[in-house]
């Protein structure tokens, strides 16, 4: 259960005024707005080539790839976790969590801990054998914040993408 109240530093808010829930596809253009947000944070705005229209579609189309929680305050979303499903052949399904973000004035009051522990949920709920995501090395705040849930930090695997289909 999560406290009414959080203090991280010297920033107390009511968590009871934060809602979290499934993003709907109305969401999807603020939604947006926080990735380019994320892909200014990491030093990669020019990344970001998805359109709206295939983000919501991807999300909300016949086929969804996709799945996202929402964290609003006033009826204003200012965090978000997209996740999809990853499959082992030695595990079975995991939840992959491809981005976490609070906006940067909303950093540090809890929030990120609302819609961790609210992925949490929705893992066990849906009997994934677990939640698996990546960090940049040089993130330290969000390292610091992944510490607090004991996760595990995989040095022994490589990333490998290949872009040009």
């Amino acid at each position: 259960m999560i406290p009414s109240t959080e203090k991280q530093g010297e920033n107390v808010i009511d968590t009871s005024t934060i809602s979290i829930r499934k993003a709907q596809k109305e969401d999807c253009s603020r939604m947006m707005e926080l990735v380019n947000e994320l892909a200014v944070y990491e030093r990669a705005p020019d990344e970001v080539t998805v359109t709206l229209e295939h983000f919501v579609e991807s999300g909300f189309g016949p086929q969804p790839v996709w799945w996202a929680l929402v964290a609003e305050v006033d009826n204003v979303i200012v965090g978000f976790a997209l996740y999809y499903i990853r499959y082992s052949t030695w595990k079975g399904q995991k939840m992959y969590l491809e981005d976490l973000l609070v906006t940067e004035p909303w950093r540090g009051k809890g929030i990120g801990t609302l819609l961790v522990d609210a992925l949490i949920e929705e893992a066990n709920e849906k009997n994934f054998n677990g939640i698996i995501w990546q960090v940049l090395e040089w993130n330290e705040p969000a390292i610091r914040f992944y510490k607090r849930y004991k996760v595990r930090f995989d040095s022994e695997w490589v990333n490998v993408t290949l872009d040009e289909l």
